[in-house]
């Protein structure tokens, strides 16, 4: 009790310094949270959201899909298996058919992606509907994202010119009315895209009952059986992506949090160093009393833990409001970072778990004790009439 009690009263009496490091350890402490719920919220948003408008409850892709090599478009198509063509009449799954095609938007040519969907489905959150009922028969109806829209100029009402070579191998044309424009945090869906009905397509590309990817509605817990041209993508393959591009972030940004926190325990070290210094005649007055050389290093532990604490509850009164507000409102992203082709929102919303918060103190608080234990091991070979003379041998 005697050592809480002196340790209270010499970090009080510091003044000005106990404060700057306070502020200073509180700081590494709420960037830290911060920063780490900042990604933790990313992720999570990106990952309902690819959930939510593409990937359902897992895909099942046609065995050359790949999404990454546009030359395997051409014969990305094969025939649903049985237990495929049940689960999609049932509404357990949604077919799309993906063909490649050019676009001829104000009079000059552009690559797209032609891809086919079932106005009725409710498996994804496209706006899907507004494909059906086309007034028009002399034209198709077509859905594209805003970023499609921005790229090509398209507006709602407008008609633009596809080409495109059908299973055969021979090319075909048609007009493609624009039926809406959708906005989606998911550009995977959007960019160089424009979705029309599926079975207008299997008709346009002669392939009729044919898909590239079929896609499992969301939670769907039994997987059905499949003949080998198609293979089931899991939400470890198709989020893998997003998980290893956070975790790189996450990588990055620990080099700043040793940084930021590595400064803030340079600064408590060094107050324990200028405080041994200085109170060598108070350490040899308390030895000369009956204190331990070890109760004294407990003294000045206790004292740098104490910056500690004060830090904690520093950080929490200042930064639980502050983070509260960011996870309600959101923190906006630049407009820039729309495209670079990933499904970043414009807001993203921080998410601060208890876990986060309590590992994060723990380790700063580990951290403060031991930096704080550091300066004083020199004291356990300190003679009493050396520290009553102002001298550490």
């Amino acid at each position: 009790m005697l050592i809480i009690k002196l340790a209270f009263k010499n970090i009080t009496h510091a003044g000005f310094r106990t404060w700057l490091n306070v502020f200073v350890l509180s700081f590494a402490f709420v960037l830290i949270v911060f920063t780490e719920g900042l990604y933790d919220g990313m992720a999570q948003q990106v990952k309902d959201e690819m959930v939510d408008s593409e990937i359902g409850g897992g895909q099942f892709w046609q065995k050359d899909y790949d999404p990454y090599d546009p030359f395997s478009i051409e014969n990305s198509h094969a025939l649903l298996s049985k237990e495929m063509s049940e689960e999609v009449k049932n509404g357990n799954a949604g077919a799309v058919l993906i063909v490649s095609a050019a676009i001829f938007p104000g009079g000059h040519i552009q690559s797209a992606l032609l891809k086919g969907i079932d106005p009725g489905q409710r498996i994804v959150n496209i706006p899907s509907s507004v494909l059906k009922n086309n007034t028009d028969t002399n034209s198709i109806p077509g859905l594209i994202g805003s970023r499609m829209a921005n790229n090509t100029g398209l507006k709602t009402g407008d008609y633009v010119s596809a080409r495109w070579r059908n299973i055969n191998g021979t090319f075909d044309a048609a007009d493609i009315r624009i039926a809406a424009i959708m906005n989606t945090d998911d550009q995977s869906i959007d960019h160089g895209q424009i979705w029309i009905p599926l079975e207008k397509l299997q008709s346009m590309f002669q392939a009729p009952g044919q898909a590239t990817i079929v896609t499992l509605k969301k939670n769907t817990t039994i997987i059905p059986a499949v003949n080998k041209d198609w293979i089931f993508r899991s939400h470890a393959f198709l989020l893998k992506d997003i998980n290893d591009i956070i975790s790189r972030k996450k990588m990055t940004s620990a080099f700043m949090y040793f940084l930021l926190l590595g400064m803030a325990l340079l600064a408590v070290f060094d107050t324990q160093v200028l405080a041994i210094f200085r109170r060598r005649k108070e350490m040899g007055t308390l030895m000369a009393l009956g204190m331990t050389r070890w109760s004294i290093i407990s003294l000045f532990t206790f004292e740098g833990s104490l910056l500690g604490i004060l830090a904690f509850a520093a950080g929490s009164i200042y930064g639980l409001p502050l983070m509260a507000y960011l996870a309600k409102t959101g923190l906006g992203m630049p407009a820039m970072t729309q495209s670079v082709g990933l499904t970043i929102p414009p807001t993203l919303y921080p998410k601060y778990g208890l876990n986060l918060y309590i590992v994060t103190t723990i380790i700063l608080f580990v951290s403060v004790v031991i930096v704080s234990y550091l300066p004083t091991h020199r004291i356990t070979k300190l003679k009493p009439t050396d520290a009553l003379r102002g001298k550490i041998s």
